[in-house]
């Protein structure tokens, strides 16, 4: 099955024109200096003329109806110039946990606004790699802390998923009610805000929670990770064949020494080789491709960003340089959702 098609390329045309126009390398410094972490400008441009976070909710939500594959084209035209947004944390994972948790009356209720454009947040507490403690439930009582949630300090409604005994149980909380705290945390990636939710002794709505909902919910973030890194991965590997074309070295442009080919080529292997891996995972929406997906793209990703570094000299790891905050983003997104080698097993199973 071919991914590219005609509508999915008229969509991709449609978000690379807009980041060109708004969100370009001193765009993207500026948004992540902002007190939101992003341009909300921007966010509702993309909201309002393209669509973006109403792409994967049905239309009996006020959704567009359409499917994962739209929100991977967007995400991987988002991850090619780094632009900060809430579309991976709230139109992607907290729009699919609702989908996922099959409670129709919470759907009816919060997803037109995510299709809005507002910011709701997943607090997950998993074994996937998020977390490093957990957050539990008693009765409908909440404690704990999850920690490296996407929009968590800017989010209207907190989506949690906490232990309950041996289950996984979904709740709905208030982010300004008693007991809540949120701050956003340092990252190495200052393109990515993530933040910390405590929780202490606060009262949640509870939510339908399949059994199987961690799986899901974790195929789609790795998915949804993977056309990220495949994005960034690609725009790094322009930036980089760019430069040397027109750095010159011994009278000379440096693209035109057969080793330096040699590693580009290699780069370009690597880039291709995630891209396929991640377009089969966003069709097929299985575990296995999904783990394998992230393994490999991440992986791929940090060697093409760690390339670019090398090639472009004492240059790239200047503050002033891109290749800087691509080498940056690699390495944050290898971590997220665990590290590539917690799927390992899982994959060789």
């Amino acid at each position: 099955m071919t991914f590219e098609t005609e509508d999915r390329a008229a969509l991709r045309q449609s978000v690379r024109d807009l980041l060109a126009k708004h969100s370009d390398s001193a765009a993207v410094r500026k948004a992540i200096a902002s007190p939101d972490g992003f341009d909300t400008t921007l966010w509702s441009r993309l909201v309002e003329q393209i669509g973006v976070a109403a792409l994967a909710i049905p239309e009996e939500f006020d959704g567009v109806g359409a499917s994962l594959a739209e929100t991977h084209v967007v995400l991987e035209e988002l991850g090619r110039t780094l632009t900060p947004s809430p579309m991976f944390g709230s139109a992607v994972l907290a729009a699919q946990v609702l989908l996922l948790s099959g409670d129709t009356e919470a759907c009816a209720r919060l997803l037109p606004h995510i299709a809005a454009g507002e910011v709701v947040a997943v607090c997950w507490a998993s074994e996937s790699g998020w977390t490093t403690e957990g957050v539990t439930a008693s009765g409908d009582s909440l404690t704990g802390t999850a920690h490296y949630v996407l929009g968590g300090d800017v989010a209207t409604t907190l989506l949690v998923l906490a232990s309950d005994g041996d289950a996984v149980v979904l709740f709905e909380v208030d982010p300004d009610a008693d007991g809540v705290e949120r701050r956003r945390v340092p990252t190495m990636d200052p393109t990515r805000s993530l933040s910390q939710v405590s929780f202490t002794a606060v009262a949640g709505r509870r939510l339908s929670s399949p059994a199987d909902l961690v799986e899901r919910l974790t195929t789609v973030a790795l998915v949804a990770l993977s056309a990220e890194q495949v994005g960034a991965a690609q725009a790094v590997l322009d930036l980089t064949v760019e430069y040397a074309k027109n750095r010159k070295q011994f009278g000379r442009v440096i693209g035109s020494f057969q080793a330096l080919k040699h590693r580009m080529a290699d780069m370009y292997a690597l880039v291709e080789t995630a891209r396929s891996m991640s377009y089969a995972a966003a069709l097929s929406q299985d575990p296995q491709d999904a783990y394998a997906a992230k393994i490999y793209c991440s992986e791929a990703f940090e060697q093409v960003a760690a390339e670019a570094i090398q090639l472009h000299g004492g240059i790239a790891i200047t503050w002033e340089h891109d290749a800087q905050l691509y080498f940056k983003r690699a390495h944050g997104t290898a971590q997220l959702f665990g590290r590539p080698h917690e799927y390992l097993g899982a994959v060789a199973h």
